[in-house]
């Protein structure tokens, strides 16, 4: 009762997140990893699932105050802990910066300058992190993902 009070697993799954949902079912239910677990948990606690999709990770930490979902498949960032209890991570995302093949920066400690840009996805738990680490370059947060990777292309980011 206490994960499931409606008699339910409602999970939050972030669809745009390639790597933990990386399509549908012949049913059309979400696949990948996160649905795997959610269906699993849900097994476990003997109710059925019910998927709760959210095109953003901003958009679904939002709604953890509104009662929409009792498990959310997202990222752990402080930022977001002031609705959401984070359990241990179920995996490990590793990031980078993509730079073009001219730009000078060839390691991470290279990219936190002054006369750098860096473009990155509105509310995603990369761009919470940005946030609170980088101190001199410029993070300019963009809406979409698809619109973030044009912003970069387009605008000469370094």
């Amino acid at each position: 009762k206490e994960m499931a009070p409606t008699g339910k697993l409602r999970v939050a799954l972030n669809m745009r997140n390639q790597l933990l949902v990386t399509g549908k079912t012949s049913a059309g239910e979400p696949d990948g990893l996160a649905p795997d677990m959610a269906r699993a948990f849900a097994e476990k606690l003997g109710v059925p699932v019910e998927f709760v999709p959210y095109d953003t990770a901003a958009k679904l930490a939002d709604d953890a105050a509104q009662d929409k979902w009792d498990v959310g498949m997202i990222g752990a960032d402080p930022d977001r802990a002031a609705h959401i209890n984070f359990t241990a991570p179920y995996c490990q995302i590793e990031a980078t910066y993509a730079v073009p093949t001219t730009s000078g920066a060839q390691k991470c400690a290279e990219v936190d300058k002054k006369s750098v840009r860096i473009a990155t996805c509105a509310g995603a738990a990369y761009t919470l992190w940005l946030e609170r680490n980088i101190k001199n370059a410029t993070v300019e947060k963009v809406e979409g993902h698809d619109e973030t990777y044009e912003h970069f292309k387009e605008n000469g980011f370094e």
